[in-house]
């Protein structure tokens, strides 16, 4: 199992990779630095939208990246909120791409 980076730490270099892409990335919710849960919306800027949460599989121990919500963009934004309203420590990012680029399937990032 690999170690857990502080949610400060992996937000800020998530965003450093996007945008060394040239894809930009907001935090638009700032959770607790040391454990917060991080949900990134991805918008691909023609009004839809996916939001994506870490889950944690029990039975491999390894941690992957699902769909929490997708379709519309305000349909996303109203799951992010709400899922806020139970977690006061939830990192919200926005990442804004046409081509529907997040990264989060790459090395490192899961």
């Amino acid at each position: 199992m690999t170690p857990r980076l502080a949610a400060g730490i992996w937000v800020a270099a998530y965003r450093k990779r996007l945008e060394s892409l040239g894809i930009p990335c907001f935090v638009t919710r700032r959770g607790d630095a040391t454990a917060g849960a991080v949900l990134v919306k991805l918008a691909t800027l023609d009004g839809r939208a996916q939001v994506f949460q870490r889950s944690f599989d029990l039975m491999t121990g390894e941690r992957a990246w699902v769909t929490l919500a997708e379709g519309e963009e305000r349909d996303c934004d109203a799951a992010c909120a709400k899922q806020a309203q139970f977690d006061p420590d939830l990192w919200v990012l926005e990442v804004e791409d046409r081509h529907g680029r997040h990264l989060l399937g790459e090395e490192g990032l899961a």
